[in-house]
């Protein structure tokens, strides 16, 4: 039986990133060098405790101008840090089609509320999914097993029901753990072959 509900992944997957852009363009802002940067956000942990909804916004923010030294402007620093993004462009017509034909389509990825805001304002693209289970919501990151549950509930099936892709093998392992049919997104045409295999019907 075909799938009853598709999750997607979001970074690498529907959108591609850039987290050496994401360090100039933060650096630029703040006035310190990119490695500072890195250092501050992921090498103490902040950006994974802000995915997963232990902080807020302004408690990052507050954070990283205690770990770096500076006080850069709140919204400059939010759009810095945000503006990293690029569509996938191979993926939109796929998921155009999937939606076209209705199938239920979702997003589940671990992002943090700035980066969520910004891709939502800027990617048409996310507005052909109707459930958003998210990190920094759920309070609960990828591969942890809460996520995945939590998605399920949010998609109104059974974990098995659901097909998903991530590019992350470990994030992959982790929903098949729960029961997701689960696949690693490496190319648009992989995909399309790997729903075509499960009788997902869809014009593309």
């Amino acid at each position: 039986m075909p799938p009853q509900f598709i999750y997607f992944d979001l970074g690498k997957v529907l959108l591609d990133f850039s987290g050496e852009r994401m360090f100039r363009q933060i650096a630029e802002v703040a006035g310190i060098e990119p490695a500072a940067v890195q250092e501050a956000v992921f090498r103490t942990g902040l950006q994974e405790q802000y995915e997963a909804g232990q902080i807020t916004g302004p408690q990052f923010y507050e954070i990283f101008c205690q770990e770096t030294g500076t006080r850069a402007d709140y919204q400059a620093l939010r759009r810095a840090g945000s503006d990293i993004f690029e569509l996938n462009c191979s993926i939109v017509p796929v998921v155009s089609q999937l939606h076209r034909t209705g199938h239920r389509l979702g997003i589940l990825s671990n992002t943090c509320e700035s980066h969520w805001e910004h891709c939502l304002a800027h990617y048409s693209i996310l507005e052909l999914f109707s459930v958003h289970a998210l990190s920094f919501r759920i309070k609960s990151a990828k591969p942890d097993g809460a996520i995945f549950r939590a998605a399920a509930e949010m998609a109104g099936v059974e974990p098995q029901d659901i097909f998903y892709t991530d590019d992350l093998p470990q994030h992959v392992e982790g929903a098949r753990a729960v029961g997701f049919d689960a696949v690693q997104y490496t190319s648009t045409p992989q995909l399309v072959a790997d729903l075509r295999a499960r009788e997902v019907d869809f014009n593309y």
